[in-house]
């Protein structure tokens, strides 16, 4: 027996003929030709991507009853969050590799693409593994709340993609050349068909993406079971990460606290997920909780960078 949902067929045919549609009108009309995103138009993306979900949000309130609504915000929110830790990975892993501005959209576009695919399998896969062993809700919070505890201990130790076990062990597999050519991921040299480092790029997007998914989809399971719920909130949130990303690229480092509010919302998660048989919290109070951690979190961030400025500006350079 499967996990209860609110998604008849017609609804989960409609939204996967949504996404399409959006990523066809993104990359056939408005990225036809390679071009470095401006900071205009990432905001006005951003605000797109948002209003859209939202939009979404308030249908399934109409429809489905405020439980719902707020079981997908909350699951928005979190995906949301999480994402802008992955930002970072891209921001490194794009200057290690040497990605021009002009082609980052392109990568991003393609990773985000197939990133649907692989959510959509690895949330199916985990709503059946729930509906069939229920003991593994105690796993996954378990799971979530060491992932929960690691990431605020590793908060300021970062990995360089470019030096990395996964990239030197693509380069074993698949035949590369260190020379960009132009927006193509592959080219022919000597008649050998060679991975351009658009295309490494776009490997170590997708490994990302997958480490990534291990902990975020376990964690949107922690405040709904509704596959359509969480499959919904992921790619929302999924498909405003590369404007998010353009908008947030150069202000990444200055959410310095956003891992410890991070850490904190996966452990809350985590335990919610453990006790959920003890104690069923209700959703807004789950909401509550994560935007007062993720908020708490910004808030500090932005506080302690304007003191940090103030600093510079106060002190007299040599």
């Amino acid at each position: 027996m499967g996990l209860a949902s609110i998604g008849s067929p017609a609804l989960w045919a409609g939204f996967v003929v949504f996404v399409l549609a959006m990523l066809a009108l993104d990359l056939g009309v408005f990225h036809r030709h390679a071009k470095a995103t401006s900071f205009k138009d990432a905001l006005g993306w951003s605000l797109v991507w948002i209003a859209l979900s939202l939009t979404f949000n308030a249908l399934v309130w109409w429809k489905f009853g405020s439980d719902h609504a707020v079981e997908f915000l909350a699951g928005y929110l979190l995906e949301k969050s999480l994402s802008v830790d992955n930002i970072f990975v891209f921001v490194v892993l794009f200057g290690a590799l040497g990605i021009p501005k002009e082609y980052q959209h392109r990568v991003l576009f393609w990773g985000v693409a197939s990133a649907l695919i692989l959510r959509a399998g690895m949330i199916f896969a985990g709503a059946a593994m729930l509906a069939k062993f229920h003991w593994l809700i105690y796993v996954f919070g378990g799971f979530l709340v060491i992932t929960g505890i690691r990431l605020f201990l590793g908060r300021n130790t970062h990995e360089d993609p470019g030096e990395g076990f996964a990239l030197r062990t693509a380069r074993r597999f698949i035949p590369t050349t260190p020379v960009l050519h132009g927006e193509h991921f592959f080219v022919v040299q000597n008649g050998k068909r060679l991975a351009t480092p658009l295309f490494m790029a776009l490997v170590l997007i997708e490994i990302s993406d997958v480490i990534f998914a291990v902990d975020s989809i376990p964690a949107v399971f922690a405040i709904t079971t509704d596959p359509f719920i969480v499959f919904t909130s992921n790619i929302f949130a999924i498909l405003g990460l590369r404007s998010l990303f353009f908008l947030l690229a150069e202000l990444v480092d200055r959410f310095r606290y956003l891992k410890v509010g991070l850490s904190g919302v996966l452990v809350f998660v985590g335990l919610k997920m453990t006790l959920v048989d003890l104690y069923h919290l209700p959703p807004l109070v789950s909401l509550l909780v994560i935007l007062v951690l993720l908020g708490a979190s910004v808030i500090a961030s932005i506080v302690a960078s304007r003191r940090e400025d103030a600093l510079k500006v106060s002190v007299p350079a040599p």
